[in-house]
């Protein structure tokens, strides 16, 4: 089994940029071989305190640089994000085992979302005037101001690009970052922030900082002045609370039990081909993947038998090239998590179609690919996230059947439909709960259009990342209007009698001119 193509000098090199004072290391290993990756420095409460203090001082310069700067030194960074992709790809991998293709969309995401938020910024944040109450008397201008330092909470499953749509944001807008990294991914955290930095970005301004959940993770929430958190449901009702209590937003992306429905129109082959990407990319470990299919009884039998054979067929290993079509699970705790809901399945009478056991002999993480079919609401992974590659497969007799199914979660972050008809696609997608849907494809159509907001309904998170709202819960925004002197407002008793049948007038003649 290939080990991690980081060199040692490398890594020691990114543990030196965690912020922490300690000598407390934390023991983090390759999924593909089972082998220690390195230790990792573990940081204090009280280091989460002095990065914070340090990134208050480095955002105060930050900001007044104002947007060209900000812009100039992103799009440096997005260079060197591509020139450096090789480097960030191997850490990807060594932290995850995944493919070195999946590995390859994380950091193509995270240049395209720094490409958009460095030329999108100012146009979306510029002041902008809005419609005075009492026109030419008063004028009104809308304008934002940075929040200040952005605490960001990221999870191990996709590192870098999880990362980057809401660090990359945080700064365009002129706020400071104040980072917890998951001790599996911090790596690839701190290998893409050196490229902000070499590109221009301060230090100071961007911290990353590690160690245990409940203390450094608490300690950024409370030092910070929004947050943003990535992760699980549970977790995140933690952060949310923790948050409000001290009268800070936050935005959260959560859990999700992802369906994806397969309309009779389809083609049922070319359907099973994309779906089976759509399960298992990263081998399930995505928050938007599909772990739920509901196909119509007329294309069922060949969309299962395609599906069944394509999952059957995917080139499984370890490999830091892309001769392989999946890796490896991340942590034992995930191995442990999808063995137990393949068992309780079959156990509770669910038929396995293919898969359902562990790899060894490849590493020890690994766990095929996994179809199911006959799940029930009895058996653990019909509506809970298994977050891992296996698949429930029902059959159902309508488009109606399958909507109220998919519905059926408390869940709603990702789904997808396909159809032979992309207007009927659309149309059945508008009928899902869902804060994502894709038509046609599982994930991807969503997750690469920066330009456009992602997150959850229900019980799947709180705000949304990515498009012009993923920077505005970044800013306060600020309202200064300003008499024109036209006209003075009434002040006395007089002046209101003398000009209430007048403002009243205006404001029948707006009506009529249907003015807002």
């Amino acid at each position: 089994m290939p080990a991690t193509p980081l060199s040692p000098q490398f890594i020691a090199e990114l543990d030196s940029d965690l912020h922490t004072s300690g000598t407390s290391t934390h023991e983090v290993f390759e999924p593909f071989t089972g082998d220690k990756l390195h230790d990792l420095p573990m940081s204090s409460a009280p280091d989460v305190t002095d990065a914070a203090a340090r990134a208050r001082i480095a955002q105060l310069s930050w900001q007044a640089a104002g947007f060209d700067h900000r812009r100039r030194v992103l799009l440096k960074a997005h260079d060197l994000l591509l020139e450096r992709s090789e480097s960030l790809i191997d850490a990807v991998q060594s932290e995850t085992g995944k493919t070195r293709g999946q590995a390859f969309e994380e950091v193509f995401v995270g240049a395209l979302t720094t490409r958009y938020y460095a030329v999108s910024a100012k146009s979306v944040l510029k002041p902008r005037y809005r419609r005075a109450g009492i026109p030419f008397v008063v004028r009104t201008c809308v304008s934002y101001v940075a929040k200040g330092l952005v605490g960001v909470i990221t999870p191990w499953n996709y590192p870098l690009s999880l990362s980057l749509f809401d660090v990359i944001p945080a700064l365009a807008a002129g706020n400071a970052v104040l980072q917890k990294a998951d001790n599996q991914g911090a790596l690839s955290i701190l290998a893409s922030r050196r490229v902000f930095i070499d590109a221009g970005v301060p230090a100071d301004l961007w911290a990353v900082v590690a160690g245990d959940g409940a203390t450094i993770g608490n300690a950024v929430v409370d030092e910070s002045d929004y947050a943003c958190f990535t992760g699980s449901t549970a977790t995140g009702r933690t952060v949310a609370e923790r948050a409000a209590k001290a009268l800070k937003g936050a935005s959260l992306e959560l859990g999700g039990k992802n369906p994806m429905i397969v309309l009779d129109d389809v083609d049922p082959v070319k359907a099973a081909r994309n779906a089976v990407y759509a399960a298992y990319a990263s081998l399930g470990q995505l928050c938007v993947s599909i772990e739920r299919i509901y196909v119509d009884r007329k294309v069922a039998d060949a969309f299962t038998a395609e599906f069944v054979k394509r999952t059957a067929a995917l080139v499984q290993g370890p490999a830091f090239d892309f001769s392989t079509d999946v890796g490896s699970l991340t942590l034992p705790s995930q191995l442990e998590r999808v063995q137990a809901h393949v068992d309780d399945a079959v156990a509770k009478g669910a038929k396995l179609l293919t898969g359902g056991r562990s790899r060894p002999e490849l590493g020890p993480l690994f766990f095929e690919p996994t179809v199911l079919t006959g799940v029930t609401s009895a058996m653990d992974c019909s509506r809970n996230e298994t977050f891992g590659p296996v698949v429930a497969i029902t059959v159902v007799d309508s488009t109606e059947e399958a909507v109220l199914a998919a519905n059926d979660s408390e869940f709603g972050l990702n789904a997808s439909v396909f159809s032979g008809s992309i207007r009927r696609g659309r149309s059945v997608a508008s009928l899902l709960e869902f804060g994502s849907v894709n038509v046609n494809e599982g994930y991807r159509a969503t997750f690469s259009s920066v330009d456009a907001p992602m997150g959850g309904m229900k019980h799947s998170g709180l705000g949304r990342r990515n498009g012009p709202e993923g920077i505005l819960r970044f800013v306060e925004a600020r309202t200064i209007a300003n008499a024109t002197g036209l006209l003075t407002l009434p002040r006395t008793g007089a002046e209101f009698a003398k000009f209430g049948g007048p403002m009243f007038l205006l404001a029948r003649i707006l009506k009529a001119l249907r003015r807002r």
